[in-house]
């Protein structure tokens, strides 16, 4: 009588657990710019939107401001799985290959630069596949700026990329970088990010190359006397979370988080440029002088890394893959 109890009461447990709702997912995901600011509130909303078509089974915990280490971290992170999401550049220290979505001059206006890196684009393509061998898959992409030199003196012969300027840039330590101010009259130094500020404002280096006006400034307005948007490069960030964790969602929860993914790429592309427009005038209202580029001298410089810098870069990550996918890219 006693088994007979104890069997009908788990036979009523097990029921009643399989009528309780499941777990909701709570995604951490990762980005690389401080609470309240555009980036911030775009996962924001694409949360909510999530957290409604799916009837609050899945949210998103957002981490600000690298709080779960550097964007470079936070890729191999999220390819083992410790975290779940990100939105930030890819990291080149893992694959240098990805150099190719910061080739500079690859895009030279926003509306060649959709054509390239929009979805279904060559190189969107390109970076997915990639991402795809680090167990990481690729939602969305999130276009950001074109990108520009901060300098914390006057400007030498901006336009003018045959001309040697004496002036010693910041680089991120990444090749291209590298090579494109090498190639345009600067004399790059290779830095961290998290010395960069104080190398400026110490004058062990007299500016800044590899981000744009949105990123300067955050990070460098108060050592920016002078900003030269020369269009060096894309900066594109991705939408990005690990595949087995997508993997575990249902097919539903998968949909809903593809279908916020797009909507948060549409909406950034529809954006992005006046964004540019609006974080060149937060310089000049900070006491930088904006430098106006012809677009003669951005052709110029654009041809001169064109021809210089490419050959180096495609060399250095496959020329054979990396030049079809260049090709169909232009035409």
């Amino acid at each position: 009588m006693k088994l007979k109890k104890t069997a009908q009461a788990l036979l009523l447990a097990a029921a009643t657990l399989s009528v309780l709702p499941a777990t909701a997912a709570t995604l951490k995901i990762s980005h690389v710019r401080p609470q309240g600011t555009v980036i911030d509130n775009d996962i924001k909303r694409m949360g909510e939107e999530i957290n409604t078509t799916t009837d609050g089974d899945v949210k998103l915990r957002i981490y600000a401001a690298n709080a779960l280490g550097d964007y470079t971290l936070v890729q191999e992170r999220i390819s083992v799985g410790a975290i779940d999401m990100a939105v930030q550049p890819a990291s080149t220290a893992t694959d240098r290959r990805m150099q190719l979505g910061l080739l500079p001059y690859l895009a030279t206006n926003w509306e060649e630069a959709q054509k390239i890196y929009g979805n279904g684009a060559p190189v969107r393509e390109a970076m997915e596949e990639l991402f795809t061998h680090q167990d990481i898959t690729l939602l969305a992409a999130y276009p950001v700026y074109f990108g520009g030199i901060s300098l914390n003196r006057d400007a030498v012969e901006p336009g003018q990329p045959d001309v040697s300027k004496g002036i010693k840039l910041r680089v991120p330590p990444i090749k291209s970088f590298q090579l494109l101010a090498d190639n345009v009259g600067y004399i790059g130094s290779p830095l961290p990010f998290s010395e960069a500020f104080t190398a400026v404002q110490t004058g062990v280096v007299d500016g800044v190359i590899g981000s744009g006006a949105e990123g300067y400034y955050a990070s460098f307005r108060d050592v920016t006397k002078t900003y030269i948007p020369l269009n060096t490069h894309f900066e594109i960030w991705y939408l990005m979370i690990n595949s087995e964790r997508f993997h575990d969602l249902s097919d539903k929860e998968q949909a809903a988080l593809k279908a916020a993914a797009a909507n948060f790429e549409q909406r950034r592309w529809q954006q992005a440029e006046q964004d540019q427009i609006a974080n060149e005038k937060k310089l000049a209202d900070n006491g930088a002088q904006i430098i106006q580029v012809t677009p003669q001298q951005l052709a110029q410089t654009s041809d001169k890394v064109r021809r210089t810098v490419w050959p180096e870069i495609l060399n250095d990550i496959g020329a054979e893959w990396s030049q079809a996918i260049v090709d169909k890219a232009l035409n």
